[in-house]
């Protein structure tokens, strides 16, 4: 019975110190001046890297971001023959509701990074230059590369401390739909905005279609006016979802004409499963992670589940004109802050 009661008090007092939070502090960038807030979570006395997975996202030198919308085209030039594009990585405030701003880290100040549109066969070489404060790496996701280009800290290349450039140069194949991300403290960077969609066109183009839309799938977590990494852990779950980096309603509203082809590329960057439901038509599943579906294998559904690091291409036909919505099936993640309707929703109006 001694034993016992002696371990129960033991507990309990461990409980007691995990369940304290921990004090950080983060410039609050309205009014300039330092403020403590506690960070969510539990057991960051007990864990040092746990209390730095939950701290607030920050930066020495946050700025507002230099565009409205993430994901769009990167331009490039050309260096005997070699596709090349630039990447910037730094912090900014980036507005994911036209009342709720967050500390995004970040390719070229958007959220996504932009969209890396190479075709299949085509040399790429693409330069990366770090501004944030901590060290970073860039992960090819899905894309067939050296090994030396992978983007795996201590395994495929050292990290890119702050200050430093790193080129990273391959082959663009296969063709299909993926992205790039970080791979350094994946759990931050990730949560945090470095993510961005990378497509690559087959050399022979399949049946054409009108319209041709990236929708990136993501979470974030926002207290008091703190950004902190969005994760699937007691007192860091998200309470913002975001499509292409905005939350309905600020999400884009996609037009169409009825009878026009349409292919959505889902792209699931952050850490919860996503089930999209689609009103208004059934769609044909025509890829699944970069690779073609068979015709013959094409599942005709109206929801597809898009899993943390999945790709889905689905394409419909427009139907019957109207405001049609696309939307996560939890429900839960078309609120903001808990409140309904927001998060992963958006329109899709079709017209004559």
């Amino acid at each position: 019975m001694r034993e016992q009661l002696f371990a129960s008090l033991v507990i309990l007092a461990l409980l007691a110190t995990a369940c304290t939070p921990a004090q950080t502090s983060q410039p609050n960038t309205s009014g300039g001046q330092i403020q403590v807030t506690p960070t969510p979570g539990q057991m960051v006395h007990t864990n040092p890297e746990a209390a730095h997975m939950m701290a607030p996202i920050s930066g020495s030198n946050v700025q507002p971001a230099n565009a409205e919308r993430g994901g769009q085209p990167l331009d490039y030039h050309l260096e005997d023959g070699v596709k090349v594009f630039e990447l910037t990585t730094r912090a900014v405030q980036w507005s994911i509701l036209d009342d709720v701003t967050v500390i995004a880290w970040t390719y070229n100040g958007v959220v996504p990074g932009p969209l890396i549109r190479v075709t299949e066969g085509d040399q790429v070489r693409i330069l990366v230059k770090n501004e944030l404060d901590a060290p970073t790496t860039v992960h090819w996701h899905g894309v067939d590369v050296p090994n030396a280009m992978d983007g795996v800290p201590g395994v495929t290349q050292d990290p890119i401390q702050p200050g430093e450039t790193f080129t990273y140069e391959f082959i663009a194949k296969p063709a299909g739909t993926f992205m790039y991300h970080s791979h350094y403290e994946g759990d931050i960077q990730v949560s945090a905005g470095l993510y961005a969609p990378l497509i690559i066109d087959p050399k022979e183009p399949g049946p054409p279609v009108d319209l041709d839309v990236v929708l990136m799938l993501s979470e974030w977590l926002v207290r008091d006016g703190y950004t902190y990494a969005a994760m699937p852990m007691a007192g860091m779950e998200p309470n913002y979802f975001t499509i292409n980096g905005k939350a309905f309603p600020a999400t884009e509203t996609i037009t169409v004409k009825v009878g026009q082809r349409v292919r959505l590329r889902f792209i699931a960057i952050g850490q919860f499963i996503h089930p999209m439901h689609l009103h208004g038509a059934p769609f044909k599943i025509v890829a699944t992670d970069g690779h073609p579906v068979p015709e013959i294998a094409q599942l005709t559904k109206d929801t597809v589940s898009v899993a943390p690091g999945e790709r889905y291409d689905i394409e419909f036909t427009a139907q019957e004109p109207g405001k049609w919505m696309l939307h996560c099936h939890i429900l839960h993640h078309t609120t903001n802050d808990n409140v309904e309707p927001g998060g992963l929703m958006l329109m899709i109006e079709v017209v004559e």
